[in-house]
């Protein structure tokens, strides 16, 4: 069959060469003039390595990552040392995986490369899909050009503000969180060597929070501070001022704000998901990835949801025939919407709840994370790190 894939991001990607290795065509169709990836760093759970590997590129994934020591949960204010996740010995035994950091390019690259080495697989940019059509027979995507590109299904995994959505749910813009972030890559050399920790670190406050990582096989940090501001207007990578930035945080312990602090070409957006929705199918057309359940970055699971969406998409596409294909879309959103939909509402929860609470309830929330053992933090995290995130 020949599969049309909207969207040449990470989901996109995936899906063509779950459709490639299932025995089908694809065609990718991406709305830019070059297939590329934007943004910094990324986390990866052991689920994202579980989808990686089935898709063939799991090995070239692991040699570009940092493999990271621990997750480690600070209180930003006073510079306590909440909780700590160890990320060796028993988590990959009991996940059977790392967990990982990244440039997105870095698990974008072996994608891309899988993708242009498969013979089953076209990619096309400039290509923007508008709109689709479609009968018992087939669909027909229609290109910002007017241009129809025929094929047996339509996978639309064209990000947040999908135009497949848009014309498969109707539910218009997507919900803006009132949270801002600010993003900076610094050169790992231009931080104190006491500081370069091998670790993800979160340092939580009120109505704010900042993240730091290494990324770049540990050439760089990334910075990540996010204030709950109350924004409302969409902001994509504008700059922003170092100034305003270090202003945002107030209260921010002497260690973090040392390393907020080396930050610099800061740049902002406004974080926005949207609403769980039940219907991801239109006969011969599906939603995937941020299509489908676009998520706050908080559980760190945005692209490994994707991922997993395109390997049991995949496998699904391995069974049927193009008179069936309506009902494998079917089945496929039938085994992910749940898993997915939890996992957007738990990215909410832990921005607001967990990341940005304040006094008595800040305070709870350090007695509660202190008080859990290792095997206590491994059993929360389970139902997403572990197996069976293929939605079978």
């Amino acid at each position: 069959m020949d599969i049309l894939i909207a969207g040449g991001g990470i989901g996109g990607l995936a899906t063509a060469i779950g459709v490639a290795r299932s025995g089908h065509r694809a065609t990718v169709l991406e709305r830019h003039e070059a297939f590329a990836e934007f943004g910094a760093g990324i986390q990866l759970a052991p689920n994202a390595f579980r989808a990686l590997d089935h898709l063939g590129v799991g090995d070239a994934v692991r040699d570009r990552a940092v493999h990271i020591d621990e997750l480690r949960f600070m209180d930003g204010t006073t510079g306590e040392r909440v909780a700590s996740m160890r990320l060796t010995g028993g988590y990959r035994e009991r996940f059977g995986n790392p967990y990982v950091v990244v440039h997105r390019n870095d698990l974008y690259e072996p994608l891309l490369a899988a993708c242009r080495a498969a013979p089953g697989i076209v990619l096309r940019a400039d290509s923007p899909v508008a709109s689709y059509e479609q009968d018992d027979a087939g669909v027909w995507v229609v290109l910002g050009t007017g241009e129809r590109v025929a094929g047996a299904a339509l996978i639309g995994a064209d990000g947040i503000r999908s135009a497949v959505r848009r014309q498969l749910v109707g539910d218009g813009e997507p919900h803006v969180s009132g949270h801002t972030i600010y993003r900076s890559v610094i050169p790992m050399e231009r931080v104190p060597g006491q500081l370069r920790w091998n670790t993800v670190t979160l340092w939580a406050g009120p109505l704010w929070h900042f993240v730091h990582y290494p990324i770049g096989h540990g050439s760089y940090l990334n910075l990540a501070a996010v204030r709950d501001d109350g924004a409302r207007e969409v902001v994509t990578g504008d700059p922003a001022e170092r100034a305003h930035v270090l202003g945002e945080f107030p209260g921010l312990g002497a260690t973090a704000r040392q390393l907020l602090e080396l930050g610099e070409d800061w740049r902002r957006w406004v974080l926005c998901d949207r609403d769980p929705v039940d219907r991801w199918t239109d006969g011969r057309v599906a939603l995937l990835g941020d299509a489908a359940h676009p998520m706050l970055q908080y559980a760190a699971q945005g692209a490994c949801m994707a991922l997993e969406d395109a390997v049991f998409l995949g496998e699904l596409l391995r069974e049927g025939g193009e008179d069936e294909v309506p009902r494998t879309l079917e089945t496929y959103a039938e085994g992910r919407r749940d898993r997915t939909a939890r996992a957007q509402l738990v990215s909410r929860d832990m921005g607001t709840l967990l990341y940005h609470a304040a006094g008595a309830e800040a305070v709870r929330r350090n007695a509660m994370l202190a008080a859990l053992s290792q095997e206590d933090l491994y059993a929360k995290v389970a139902w997403l790190h572990g197996a069976g995130g293929d939605g079978r």
